[in-house]
């Protein structure tokens, strides 16, 4: 049996933690309630269904996202 080389399992350990590192942050709560964009989160400002465009406050302006 060959095993996997250890640059193949670093590889996947970091591409899975990748994908699943924004969604692990994000905490319990009722469907439609969170908004969710490229590198973040926030309360929705409406509730409304999950995949409806949302858009969260930043600084520099709103960011647009969908809501989970």
């Amino acid at each position: 049996m060959r095993r996997p080389s250890l640059r193949r399992l670093a590889a996947g350990l970091v591409g899975a933690s990748l994908c699943t590192s924004l969604h692990a942050q994000i905490p319990p709560h009722e469907p439609g309630t969170i908004c969710v964009t490229a590198t973040f989160w926030c309360w929705a400002v409406y509730k409304g269904p999950p995949g409806t465009r949302c858009s969260c406050p930043t600084p520099q302006g709103w960011i647009s996202g969908t809501l989970r």
